[in-house]
């Protein structure tokens, strides 16, 4: 059924002309000819001349006819019947919030759209301007959609009309809001429309050559909106959603959180601008912890506005409990006053199995992760968990945080979407169920981390060892650690704080056995290393107590504190030996003698390496006996043994050679082209300049070789080493390319966080500086690479850079205040047993006391 055709039932907005004038057009015709009735019977013009009678009958058809047109005649917008009777055009805009903040970029935006609305060149004239925006809960669209259109209010006379689409159970029917809007514009529907169809054609007919603008506020689809727009080409639709709508003839625009500057200013407006500017680091903390979302921010400005007596700290220490801050962010039940229920709106939006993959991603604290994460939550596949991740970022709940160097896409909660889900998933999902999903995703992380680790260091993880398909798989391994390492760090935690000390241990152990091989992620080495000796206690094996000890002192070691490292080391030799465990007592016999090696006890150290080295032997593990002999040549190196060490060096180059392990090969060449620069240095002192400069080019060959095979891997830290031995030549025609090298190797170990070989550089880089005659710049560096050393706790290169101090002073004649290091670094040499440094220390001293 139509509405009423009749007059009295359709008041305002221009009908059809013919409606219009279907009752007036007869009763002013009917008028007119009584009129010439009643003229031609008063004035009896059958009795007048011929011309008078047919001159009054024509006067009287033209009344007729012009008061006919008059009625019939189409009416303009401007004087329709609207304007006729009074009625005012629709406003139905809800007003512009009082604290606006921002958003300068978008209005612009917008406007822009609108202006090429309207410009003839566009082609566009025959539809709509539809513009969508788009975002999560509480980012404020409404409120700009709501202050655009107030802006651009003057471009449409006609109207303007609003509905917000999501009513009070749920989304509105078309049907409910082109009734609504039909109302709005005059037209009464005193009798049944009839369905979506018989709406939507009168809907069309009654803003046809109007300039409407439609509002519509929290749409949920685009199925919703799409009968909704008009065809008339002079009205304009803005609509707002949670999720793109991916409607025709539209803009699309994704509102995103505030900038932090544009979230404290908005604190300040809702605050108080002195109060603000007063604390502006906590203002800072509470834009953070609000995740910059508008709405969080506006209540905690509404919440400080009316607390006077609360400082900025107070709130931002209140937020700052995640078990009490969506608490915080509630002053009512409404989703304008509630990030918990403007969240809610959207997860009762999803379907069952988003909600559920939503609340066990809550209870996930990875910053991000990949799409098998999702399917392994759900105990489906890794297609079917990415197909409901991207759902739940079209959700505007997720987000995807976009690829990483493997080429997989990442996702990542928001802050305050991460805290609801994890107080859904509490409410509302089982805890065995939460356990066991956790439980799975553990899982996945530790056959992955130690399928890479594998894959990267084989020997670490069996005898004689190999890796499958030969170098390829380290840069993959280690590409994916550099893409997993965080979210690996937050498995490991997670799994100790649930006790499943196995996984803990295990996922553990392949964490540090990749930061090993890589020498990267210090600090974080450092922490899960402890983690992973705890977990070991926990499971009561002693086998894993013994490796978990070998990791922590792997990087212990490596951070320049050697006795710790050692403790653990003789604790794991220990173990191992009572265990029957010969190839793990092996490497943690080469450990020790490591540690001696880095403690300066080089006489004591010696002998656990060359045990180490039989050892390794009896177990037909060649690459651990090169490796071990490598070691050992670095000691002879150190002892001024340089013949010893090329031999030494030379076997394990034919060892690795042969096995294809360019990795090794090219350590080793770097430790072949120190010994050979210490040759060079050595024929030099003795007036041999001709060989000394053949043993240089040998020696620049091999550390170039090295320096070009770690850069084309990839490998930061052990480039870093060779550039650092490069800088230490001592080529006298080589000073500058040799300082730039040391340099260069500074900031790269700066970049990983290895501040014990920050500290080596720098004795270096001082040494260097040194031979370019630049005195007071190597001293500085020099006192400062010793003072680093002390804070490190080591004292051997404590006291080899104040020997090299000492030297440099010397050099630059400046006898008196050499004497201070070099002692020093004497009796720091008779402390460790070092006898090859306290020999060259007190001949040192000899040449700085002598007169």
């Amino acid at each position: 059924m139509l509405p009423s055709t009749r007059d009295d039932d359709v008041p305002g907005v221009r009908p059809p002309a013919r409606r219009r004038g279907s009752l007036a057009a007869p009763a002013l015709a009917g008028v007119a000819a009584a009129v010439a009735s009643a003229l031609g019977t008063s004035l009896d013009i059958w009795t007048l001349p011929v011309p008078a009678r047919v001159a009054i009958t024509v006067v009287a058809a033209a009344l007729v006819g012009a008061l006919t047109w008059a009625t019939l005649a189409p009416q303009s917008s401007a004087s329709g019947p609207r304007a006729a009777r009074g009625t005012p055009p629709p406003a139905e805009l809800p007003p512009v919030i009082a604290h606006f903040t921002g958003r300068r970029e978008v209005l612009a935006e917008l406007h822009e759209q609108f202006a090429v609305r309207d410009r003839p060149s566009t082609g566009e004239q025959d539809a709509p301007l539809v513009v969508s925006l788009y975002g999560r809960a509480g980012v404020g669209k409404s409120a700009l959609a709501t202050r655009f259109a107030h802006e651009v209010i003057g471009e449409f006379p006609d109207g303007q009309l609003y509905f917000d689409l999501r009513g009070a159970d749920g989304a509105v029917r078309p049907e409910e809001v082109l009734a609504a809007f039909l109302r709005a514009l005059g037209v009464r529907l005193t009798t049944d429309p009839g369905g979506l169809i018989e709406l939507q054609k009168l809907w069309w007919t009654w803003t046809k050559d109007l300039r409407v603008l439609i509002f519509l506020d929290n749409a949920q689809s685009g199925e919703q909106v799409r009968d909704l727009i008009p065809p008339e080409p002079g009205c304009a639709v803005i609509v707002t959603s949670r999720q793109p709508l991916f409607l025709r003839n539209r803009y699309d625009r994704q509102l995103a959180v505030f900038t932090e500057a544009q979230g404290v200013e908005l604190l300040a407006r809702l605050a108080g601008d002195e109060r603000v500017a007063a604390d502006l680091d906590s203002a800072l903390a509470i834009v953070r912890l609000c995740d910059r979302l508008p709405l969080a921010i506006s209540i905690c400005g509404g919440r400080l506005g009316t607390r006077e007596r609360w400082s900025l700290r107070e709130l931002a220490d209140r937020l700052a409990d995640e078990r009490r801050r969506l608490g915080q962010l509630e002053v009512g039940t409404q989703i304008d006053r509630s990030v918990r229920a403007s969240l809610q709106l959207s997860y009762d939006d999803c379907t069952g199995i988003q909600r559920r993959l939503l609340r066990l991603l809550g209870l996930l604290p990875a910053p991000d992760v990949q799409a098998w994460v999702a399917g392994d939550l759900l105990s489906a596949s890794e297609l079917d968990g990415a197909d409901q991740l991207e759902a739940l970022v079209d959700a505007q709940l997720a987000e995807c945080s976009g690829r990483d160097v493997t080429g997989r896409m990442r996702y990542r909660l928001h802050d305050l979407v991460r805290l609801f889900a994890r107080e859904v998933a509490v409410r509302d999902e089982p805890e065995e169920r939460r356990r066991a999903a956790i439980e799975r995703v553990l899982y996945g992380y530790r056959r992955r981390a130690e399928s890479a680790a594998t894959e990267r260091w084989p020997q670490d993880w069996r005898r004689r060892g190999v890796r499958a398909g030969g170098d390829s798989g380290e840069i993959s391994s280690a590409a994916w650690f550099t893409a997993e390492r965080l979210a690996l760090l937050s498995a490991v935690h997670m799994a100790r704080s649930q006790e499943l000390w196995d996984l803990a241990w295990a996922t553990g152990r392949a964490f540090c056995s990749l930061c090993h091989s890589l020498r990267a992620y210090w600090s974080d080495w450092r922490e899960v290393a402890d983690l992973v000796c705890e977990a070991a206690e926990r499971t009561g094996d002693p086998r894993a107590v013994g490796i978990a000890l070998m990791e922590r002192a792997a990087v212990v070691g490596g951070s320049g504190r050697s006795a710790a490292a050692r403790a653990d080391a003789e604790r794991a030799l220990e173990i191992f030996t009572g265990l029957g465990e010969s190839w793990w007592a092996a490497r943690a016999m080469r450990t020790v003698g490591m540690t001696l090696f880095g403690e300066g006890n080089l006489d004591h150290g010696q002998g656990y390496l060359s045990g180490a080295i039989s050892a390794f032997k009896a177990e037909d593990d060649r690459w651990w006996q090169a490796r071990t002999q490598r070691n050992l040549a670095e000691l002879r190196l150190a002892q001024g043994r340089l013949a010893e060490a090329r031999r030494l060096l030379e076997d394990s180059l034919a060892v690795f050679e042969s096995g294809g392990n360019r990795y090794s090969e090219a350590q080793t060449q770097r430790v072949l082209g120190e010994v050979l620069a210490a040759e060079a240095r050595e024929l030099l002192n003795a007036g041999d300049a001709s060989a000394a400069e053949r043993r240089f080019v040998l020696a620049g060959n091999a550390l170039r070789f090295a320096i070009r095979a770690f850069h084309e891997r990839g490998e930061e830290w052990e480039e870093a080493r060779c550039l650092r031995a490069a800088g230490e030549i001592g080529d006298p025609q080589s000073g500058l390319r040799e300082y730039a090298g040391v340099r260069l190797a500074k900031e790269t170990l700066e970049k990983l966080g290895d501040s014990w070989g920050v500290a080596r550089t720098r004795s270096s880089e001082g040494a260097a500086l040194a031979r370019l005659g630049r005195t007071e710049e190597a001293v500085a560096a020099l006192r400062e690479a010793v003072r680093e050393f002390a804070e490190l706790g080591d004292r051997w290169w404590q006291a080899r850079g104040l020997r090299t101090l000492g030297e440099v002073l010397l050099a630059a004649g400046r006898r008196d205040e050499a004497h201070e290091p070099v002692a020093e670094a004497l009796e720091i040499y008779h402390s460790l047993g070092n006898e090859a440094g306290a020999s060259r220390a007190r001949a040192l001293l000899d040449r700085v006391t002598r007169p």
